[in-house]
């Protein structure tokens, strides 16, 4: 027998091939878990069954065969050889061939060849290119878009914009059980090609990759149609993390889109979070290029939510701008009576009597869009003591209560303090969720009443986010004043913000004591850290802005 051998298997291979019996047994005894293998070698075996003979011969004449037998079976192990090999952690492929760097710098990496099959499909020139990855997930992800060995390939993109795709059907039914029931299911059709003209080719290839290289690349323009093509073939990792990337992605500018697009593939959690946008960004969302891109029944929930934080003057201008896009989707003359006509019954959805006279008078009034009939009993709603019945909703909008987070205990003022000369005030805030900065509050004059002159200002990383310019009226209390930003703004969790204001008005006012780092607001937690921006004395534990008002 070879003095060593690299493992077990090759141990009980030679075993094997030689006929000899083995014998394999745990050795519990020792600390170190181990493998012990008795080997009965030929000669000994020959050696004891004539020793055997000779006892059996000199024995008693009178024992029988039964007792000649039973003798032999006790005879003591002593032709038994042990060999114990000690097991190690077992390894993969990688631990045990390191790959290492080609020394030709020319050589192709995996990543390289995935770079060169998105767009084409490369034949390995390497001969022995199998050698080249140490582990199947490499040697796998190789064959992505590859028309090596494919044994289908698929056309994908509506006509005009097609692209042919290799497949590999092995791969692709591990990876989907759409493709396994295509390729391998009892109604399986035995196509070298396949059509599939309702999946973008980008979309497709996006999908390709993780199946064959467990690797998820999504980009903005394309990730709802990679959520398409995961649902239609049932990718369920891949379509979660479309889910996670558009819900981080997630924008006034897109969430009316988003919307539709999350009730079409059934994600409750993405739907709720694009509500969230909208009501607290009503009318950025509304005003949004995304907002005349949604369906009808997707107008008709937008146009019927209670909590839509927004004038319904800009409600009714959104669904005007929508019943323009959709004419000219449904080739349409741009006139006033097709543009009633796309609205149907969502036209009495806008709260119209819930209007200020004025945005009514010069707005929707004059609009066309209504009836003479309609303006008139609209009109007489506002003015006459007798109102007339409205097939229009009458009742305005709850809206969202906003809430208020206090960084102060208590608050103070002195004769020489607080005073605003230019200078600016400022602190760093972060938040555990997503919420929407709508303003922050103020402490006023400590010498009576006087009106400020506020610049407030939200930046993330210097970037400003959002800024405003107004005033507020101080009436010599020691109560906070709201100042409002045009627009809220949105406030991604685990991120530091800077809030700034710049007062100009009387130079004496009232100003927060004994701050805290860290404040609980419903279920939103605040946290606070001085910052650099502030050149007027505010920090964490004295100053001005005591509030941060926001939706959540």
């Amino acid at each position: 027998m070879p003095a060593s051998f690299p493992d077990v298997r090759t141990i009980l291979g030679y075993l094997t091939l030689k006929r000899h019996p083995v014998l394999m047994v745990d050795d519990k005894e020792k600390n170190m878990k181990c493998l012990t293998f008795f080997l009965m070698l030929p000669e000994t075996v020959k050696n004891r069954s004539k020793k055997s003979s000779k006892k059996t011969n000199t024995g008693s004449s009178s024992s029988s065969s039964g007792s000649s037998s039973s003798s032999i079976s006790k005879l003591s192990p002593v032709c038994y050889e042990i060999i114990t090999l000690k097991t190690k952690k077992k390894k993969m492929a990688a631990d045990i061939f390191p790959r290492k760097k080609p020394a030709n710098s020319s050589s192709t990496s995996v990543q390289q060849y995935h770079q060169q099959n998105l767009s084409n499909n490369n034949l390995i020139p390497a001969p022995n290119w199998q050698g080249l990855y140490p582990t199947i997930r490499e040697r796998n992800a190789v064959m992505f878009n590859n028309d090596l060995m494919a044994d289908v390939h698929f056309v994908v993109g509506p006509p005009g914009g097609t692209q042919r795709l290799p497949g590999h059907k092995y791969v692709l039914a591990v990876g989907s059980s759409v493709f396994h029931a295509m390729f391998y299911g009892e109604l399986a059709e035995d196509k070298d090609e396949i059509r599939i003209p309702d999946v973008e080719p980008a979309a497709f290839l996006a999908m390709l990759k993780y199946i064959y290289c467990d690797e998820i690349d999504l980009a903005a323009d394309t990730v709802l149609a990679t959520l398409y093509a995961a649902k239609k073939y049932i990718v369920p990792h891949l379509a979660r993390a479309c889910v996670n990337f558009l819900e981080t992605s997630l924008s006034a500018k897109n969430a009316c889109v988003l919307l539709s697009q999350s009730c079409l593939f059934e994600e409750p959690d993405l739907t709720q979070r694009c509500w969230e946008v909208i009501d607290a960004q009503a009318e950025l969302a509304l005003k949004s290029e995304g907002f005349c891109d949604i369906d009808f029944q997707t107008l008709e929930s937008i146009l019927r939510r209670e909590t839509l934080n927004a004038k319904e003057i800009v409600v009714f201008e959104a669904a005007l701008n929508w019943a323009e896009v959709e004419c000219q989707r449904q080739d349409l003359a741009l006139s006033i009576e097709n543009k009633r006509k796309v609205l149907g019954k969502a036209l009495y959805l806008i709260r119209i009597p819930t209007m200020a006279l004025d945005d009514f008078a010069n707005g929707a009034a004059q609009s066309g869009v209504l009836t003479l009939n309609e303006t008139n009993d609209i009109f007489l709603w506002y003015t006459a003591a007798k109102k007339p019945e409205l097939q229009f909703v009458s009742k305005a909008r709850k809206g969202l209560v906003p809430q208020r987070c206090h960084r102060f205990q208590s608050c103070a003022y002195r004769s020489n303090q607080w005073r605003y000369r230019g200078r600016c005030d400022s602190i760093q805030f972060a938040v555990d969720k997503r919420v929407f900065i709508a303003g922050f509050g103020l402490y006023g004059s400590s010498c009576g009443s006087a009106e400020y002159s506020a610049k407030i200002e939200l930046k993330r990383q210097g970037v400003v986010l959002g800024q405003n310019l107004s005033k507020y009226f101080s009436d010599g209390s020691s109560n906070t004043f709201p100042v409002w930003f045009e627009y809220p703004v949105q406030i991604e969790p685990d991120t530091f913000y800077t809030a700034s204001v710049i007062l100009d008005g009387n130079e004496l006012s009232y100003f927060g004591q004994e701050g805290m780092t860290e404040v609980q607001c419903g279920k939103v937690t605040v946290q606070f850290q001085c910052s650099s921006d502030s050149t007027n004395g505010t920090g964490v534990q004295g100053g001005q802005i005591p509030e941060l008002i926001f939706y959540a």
